[in-house]
């Protein structure tokens, strides 16, 4: 499994340059300008959640429509919800024909919740506690093999958004987590634990911060005074030192993000999901991915060219060159499926998504190449860090 390291940071001396105090003073200073920002929180609040009849925020499963049909179920057919979250994907599945379904969640409270569905499916749902990167595993050990569809939404569950003491959003405050599965390196590690250029990478290439090394040279003095412990005080942080924007998203937003990619191994987790899922589809089965940022919709792209012979390995070759690999897939269309009008005005959550639809053929699957690894993980430093 592809799993990116963290090198910890250098110990520091008991002096402390000079520039580092200045930033204090200027990030002070920028604190009432920051304030006036902060209300942006609630505002973009609605991006990722939608409230339910009564009770908490539930994830609303973004594109249902569209992803159903492109996986066609068929009755008898056995197919694979990667990302249960709600159930969503997976009562679409089991009511649009008489199917089996297999529902995969990394998040034990994800699991906890879908007992009573379970129970209502009578037998024609397994819900298991497991990454879909396990998903080839998983489907042999539960007697659902091969597959004939495989849906992955890849965006976070709104439930997990709306428990504060889960630590993945600053619209509340709470612990500085962001572990999806409860266990392993936490936010707060990573943010008090990482040297200041990894964080920057962190922050640049699964943020896309463009102040990632001002963020990060904040952080890095802050936390020499007193640990980031909580979300708010991470994000209040991050407000005061972020320039202003042009768009109305909270200054915190990508570095949350960020945090939240590089905590759970997102990118790479969704790799080994892709890969897993082309070795574990029958001919004939269909794949459906839903992604919401630029990063995942990349690697899912890239992903599919390469099988479909539409990438740089499927392309021209030379004189006496070997024959390029049997393709493995068929894309539905060269450009992704977006959500319509009257979905984002319901759901402003779905504004970024991306549908990417492709269908197996007998192809051999593939073992993955170094140009698709290198979209899941950080870049190699001089100095040996990854």
């Amino acid at each position: 499994m592809l799993r990116q390291e963290f090198p910890p940071r250098r110990q520091e001396t008991a002096s402390r340059p000079v520039r580092g105090q200045g930033a204090l003073v200027r990030r002070v200073g920028r604190k009432a300008s920051a304030n006036a920002r902060v209300s942006v929180m609630e505002k973009d609040r609605a991006a990722d959640q939608l409230p339910a009849a009564s009770g908490p925020v539930r994830h609303a499963p973004v594109m249902l429509g569209e992803a159903i049909e492109a996986l066609r179920p068929r009755d008898g057919g056995r197919y694979l919800d990667g990302t249960f979250g709600a159930g969503g994907y997976t009562c679409a599945i089991l009511a649009a024909a008489d199917t089996k379904v297999l529902a995969l969640d990394r998040d034990p409270t994800a699991i906890a919740a879908g007992a009573d569905l379970v129970s209502q499916a009578q037998g024609r749902l397994t819900l298991v506690e497991a990454r879909f990167s396990q998903l080839e595993e998983v489907a042999k050990a539960q007697g659902f093999w091969p597959l004939d569809g495989v849906v992955l939404d890849i965006g976070v569950s709104s439930m997990q958004f709306d428990e504060a003491e889960r630590g993945f959003s600053f619209r509340g405050d709470g612990p500085l987590d962001m572990r999806m599965e409860g266990r392993g390196v936490s936010a707060a590690d990573i943010v008090n634990g990482a040297d200041e250029e990894t964080l920057a990478d962190i922050l640049y290439f699964y943020g896309e911060e463009r102040a990632s090394r001002r963020i990060a040279r904040a952080i890095a003095h802050d936390r020499e005074i007193a640990p980031f412990t909580s979300t708010r005080a991470l994000a209040e942080m991050i407000a005061r030192v972020a320039p202003l924007r042009p768009t109305d998203i909270h200054p915190a937003t990508k570095s949350f993000q960020a945090l939240r990619i590089a905590v759970n191994n997102e990118l790479g987790e969704l790799l080994d999901a892709l890969a897993a899922a082309e070795r574990a589809l029958a001919e004939g089965g269909r794949l459906a991915v839903v992604t919401f940022h630029s990063l995942e919709d990349r690697i899912v792209k890239q992903f599919l060219s390469e099988r479909s012979g539409r990438g740089e390995t499927g392309s021209r070759r030379l004189p006496g060159e070997p024959a390029a690999a049997p393709t493995s897939f068929v894309c539905e269309g060269r450009q992704p499926v977006a959500p319509s009008r009257a979905e984002i005005a319901a759901n402003p959550r779905a504004r970024s998504a991306k549908l990417r639809t492709a269908t197996r053929k007998a192809g051999p699957a593939l073992p993955l190449g170094d140009r698709l690894m290198r979209l899941a993980r950080l870049p190699v430093r001089d100095k040996g860090k990854v």
